[in-house]
């Protein structure tokens, strides 16, 4: 007898336990806050605009801002961040093998075109031989400031090292000008204008220190790169509802006319 009523009420338990645990991965797949992570600048103003969109989704989006390039993908992945937007496909690529983490890309945002940007100069024909060049220290955006220099007629790397998208200072096999290159920390870089001749600069720091892409920059990438900014989610949640819902978001005329509205052609929608 009481071992019958001992066997129902541990049976009762477990299914007990296996309902509340299965409510709680429902929940969990099915939530409606959400911790996302942008760069400042435009990454906020757009996530403005995005939160309004989710919210009549039922979505409520808390936005956390970040000077830097390299916490988010740290957050994302330690689970204080469901979501991040603010990096492109090379720089996620870079950081999950040098960091172990597992991130990947659930959906597109926006394409920021990289400029170099000048307190010395006014057009790129005035730079003068043995110039200061600050890049970014980070490889991906390293590399595309070089690609940038090299398409702009001032340098030419090895094939193999654009071909592989890893180039260096090192990979430099013709410097006309004797350009000398400043790698810093991408937030740095519109800090330290004053002691460089040209400077690359991504597009939400140039933002934030008052520079405009298509009034200052004295070297612009064209709208269309690869270089596409897109939303990040944790492996294991990619398929969840929620990512979806995010990314449709994001993804909606609304957000894509306040793009086109705000930025002119500084940001273009990559959807």
């Amino acid at each position: 007898m009481h071992s019958t009523f001992h066997r129902r009420t541990l049976a009762l338990a477990a299914l007990a336990t296996a309902l509340f645990a299965g409510s709680t991965a429902f929940a969990q797949d099915n939530k409606n806050t959400l911790k996302v992570g942008v760069s400042v600048g435009n990454g906020e103003q757009i996530f403005e605009v995005v939160k309004k969109v989710a919210a009549k989704d039922g979505l409520n989006i808390q936005v956390v801002v970040f000077n830097d390039y390299q916490l988010p993908n740290a957050a994302l992945a330690s689970g204080d961040l469901d979501a991040n937007a603010f990096q492109h496909q090379p720089f996620l690529d870079n950081q999950n093998k040098a960091r172990g983490f597992d991130i990947v890309p659930v959906g597109l945002t926006i394409t920021a075109p990289l400029g170099f940007y000048s307190r010395k100069i006014k057009s790129i024909d005035q730079l003068p031989d043995g110039a200061s060049v600050g890049i970014q220290n980070d490889p991906s955006n390293g590399n595309r400031a070089l690609l940038l220099l090299q398409q702009a007629g001032l340098i030419t790397l090895k094939p193999e090292a654009v071909k592989n998208n890893n180039a260096t200072p090192l990979d430099v096999v013709t410097n006309p000008k004797k350009l000398k290159f400043v790698a810093l920390d991408a937030a740095q870089l519109p800090r330290s204008l004053d002691d460089l001749t040209i400077a690359s600069i991504n597009n939400d720091y140039a933002e934030k220190a008052g520079l405009s892409l298509n009034k200052d920059a004295v070297i612009k990438e064209a709208p269309k790169s690869p270089y596409a900014n897109l939303i990040a989610v944790r492996r294991a949640d990619k398929d969840k509802p929620w990512a979806k819902r995010l990314v449709a978001a994001y993804q909606s005329p609304e957000v894509k006319s306040f793009i086109e509205t705000q930025f002119k052609g500084s940001l273009v929608p990559a959807f």
